[in-house]
């Protein structure tokens, strides 16, 4: 990820192998991390059962927020895809109980095809 992505909060993708370990304590047995983005400190981690956003708070963040969203519970999703002029692609969920919806920024060159297919798996399928 870039400097300047980082400034402007846009996120990238991570490598899943190398968080599985990091997050396997909070992992139940058998849950596999499918695809991961970070936006400077803070991930949004797709697993093979839940969307898992983490929220690093905190000059040192080490006190960090765990919010996990049952795939079940994503009533909708959008992703659009990066123009030519806005060069940043976005992921909008809305989640069952939350009255405006979830929005990530995505940088140019992340596969929005491969994540709208793994949404769609998870909820249509």
């Amino acid at each position: 990820m870039g400097f300047f992505d980082a400034i402007l909060g846009n996120a990238s993708e991570v490598n899943a192998d190398q968080l599985q370990e990091e997050l396997s304590p909070i992992m139940f047995e058998g849950e596999m991390i499918e695809r991961a983005f970070k936006v400077i400190r803070d991930m949004y981690v797709f697993t093979s059962a839940r969307l898992i956003l983490i929220d690093k708070q905190g000059v040192t963040g080490k006190k960090i927020d765990y919010l996990t969203i049952p795939y079940k519970a994503i009533s909708t999703f959008s992703v659009e895809t990066a123009g030519h002029f806005d060069m940043d692609s976005e992921l909008t969920l809305w989640v069952s109980g939350r009255h405006e919806p979830i929005k990530k920024e995505l940088k140019k060159g992340s596969d929005v095809v491969g994540i709208q297919k793994l949404l769609a798996t998870k909820l249509l399928a």
